[in-house]
């Protein structure tokens, strides 16, 4: 018999099974003898109260024993097989050919940056010495930005597929099963690599194929309907479809579609700053607390304010996080954050952004890179103000709403280093004014939360692709092109790990109802 219950323990209980064991007893007024195994289905941290406790929900196995799940790697070999181009290795590119070879086609993924373990040398030069390489960067490369951004894995896109296979996916490629049961899973920026190779060798041992330094440069076509692609060199794939994954800081894609003629649109987007506390702050606030104790995991926080009928939010919220340079060409700055597993650095930071609407940038309606320019634009503004070698510019937190350039900046996770500036010389007015009606409310909202302590540091722009690729509903192909699946964050059909996975596989099924005709 089994039988599910929330059990509410303290910190220090959550990892003790046999007090997992007792309390299950207890609330179930059963025998400690009959009770076989206790197993977390979910797990969540309740602040609310003067206590943080954590909200277990749980199967409890009475006079039985569970059967073990086993995360296993078992595909079918697909080297022989309808060939299907992938264009991109993120999240989305990756889980379009794990599907593909479920489904019985051969993947072909075209990356135009380096495997996760030759990035490590690029983004080294990004942070030591502030270089690009505009191929290979934070954005660019196996596993896409989410490689070494994170790897937060929250969504709130159930309806869009199957959350809980992309999590078994990746345990099944090395990623805790932790992942399978906390509220807000997360892998971190030191074990994803590891994640990432191995989603990679089981492409390859089915038979697929994973290639790097590929840009694409042109869609190959006879007509409206796809052939295959040009990559440099123009060496030449083909396959009756192709599925685009390129991500959110492709732009180059976006003008390889426009010069060929095939429909884009502008999209709207958010952009900001990013903002860094000191994280001893944040767990005194959210836990209630003088210091968090040993059996808390750093906290986070997710505030939204609306300001002139506009939302101000902040979101991907690292705790113990680092603020990452993710510019992708050479005369840009453009910031985000991740985490290492353990959480364990002491900042915290979160984007913190305003909504970013068309009537809000002046230019044609059938511009589809009226929201791309505008977004670039404040990239630059950025870099002339940090002062080149993505230096970034900062400001304290109250200075900014005061209007005050800062005097000294208090140290800060951002390695090639902040200079004290005006952000309203960066940012647009829009954006700035409401910036600085937000800030005060939120310490409203979270006490501690508005303080000099805490740095802004700009700009915070790829939240989300500013052009969309449009899709039909019923075969996500583009409607001009047939075999043509925009897919993905950079398609404007996603936002963040899980979704954008879920996308992948969405395409690839839709893939093989083409090519199987």
């Amino acid at each position: 018999m089994i039988k599910e219950l929330e059990l509410v323990l303290l910190p220090e209980e959550v990892s003790d099974e046999y007090i997992l064991t007792k309390k299950a007893s207890e609330s179930l007024k059963t025998s400690l003898k009959r009770i076989k195994s206790v197993k977390a289905l979910k797990r969540s941290i309740d602040a609310r109260g003067k206590k943080v406790v954590f909200r277990v929900k749980v199967s409890v196995f009475i006079d039985e024993e569970p059967v073990p799940e086993v995360f296993s790697v078992n595909y079918p070999n697909v080297a022989d097989k309808t060939p299907v181009i992938i264009v991109g290795a993120g999240p989305a590119g990756l889980f379009a050919a794990i599907r593909c070879i479920e489904l019985g086609l051969k993947p072909i993924i075209l990356e135009r940056g380096k495997d996760v373990k030759q990035r490590r040398r690029d983004l080294a030069a990004i942070n030591k010495q502030g270089i690009i390489n505009p191929e290979s960067n934070y954005c660019f490369g196996e596993g896409g930005a989410g490689t070494y951004s994170d790897g937060k894995l929250y969504t709130r896109s159930n309806k869009r597929g199957d959350i809980n296979y992309v999590l078994q996916t990746l345990v099944a490629h090395g990623a805790t099963e932790d992942i399978m049961v906390d509220a807000r899973p997360h892998i971190g920026t030191n074990k994803l690599p590891q994640i990432i190779t191995a989603i990679r060798e089981s492409i390859l041992n089915a038979g697929g194929e994973v290639l790097f330094d590929q840009k694409v440069t042109e869609l190959i076509k006879e007509g409206a309907v796809i052939k295959g692609v040009k990559t440099v060199e123009d060496t030449k794939f083909f396959a009756e479809a192709v599925i685009l994954a390129t991500g959110h800081s492709a732009r180059d894609i976006f003008y390889m579609l426009e010069r060929q003629a095939i429909l884009l649109e502008a999209k709207p987007f958010a952009l900001g700053v990013r903002i860094e506390h000191p994280q001893a702050i944040i767990d005194q606030v959210q836990y209630h607390c003088d210091a968090r104790g040993p059996y808390l995991p750093p906290s986070y926080y997710s505030l939204v304010e609306q300001v002139e009928d506009r939302g101000v939010f902040s979101f991907c919220m690292c705790p113990g996080g680092i603020i990452a340079p993710c510019s992708t060409d050479f005369d840009e700055i453009v910031v985000n954050g991740w985490s290492p597993s353990k959480r364990n650095n002491p900042y915290a930071n979160s984007g913190t952004v305003v909504q970013i609407n068309l009537e809000d940038v002046k230019g044609s309606d059938t511009d589809p890179f009226r929201l791309l320019n505008f977004q670039a634009e404040t990239e630059k503004k950025a870099f002339l103000a940090g002062g080149g070698r993505l230096v970034a510019p900062a400001q304290r937190m109250v200075d900014f709403v005061e209007g005050r350039v800062s005097t000294v900046l208090p140290d800060n996770s951002y390695l090639p280093g902040t200079l004290s500036t005006s952000l309203g010389e960066v940012l647009p007015s829009m954006v700035y004014e409401r910036l600085r009606k937000a800030l005060p409310a939120f310490g409203k909202k979270m006490r501690g939360y508005f303080t000099n302590e805490a740095v802004l540091v700009g700009v915070e722009s790829r939240t989300s692709s500013p052009v969309r690729i449009p899709r039909d509903k019923e075969n996500l192909q583009h409607p001009q092109v047939q075999g043509l699946f925009p897919c993905g964050e950079g398609a404007g059909y996603a936002g963040g790990i899980v979704s954008a996975a879920i996308d992948g596989m969405n395409c690839a099924a839709a893939a093989l109802k083409l090519v199987k005709g």
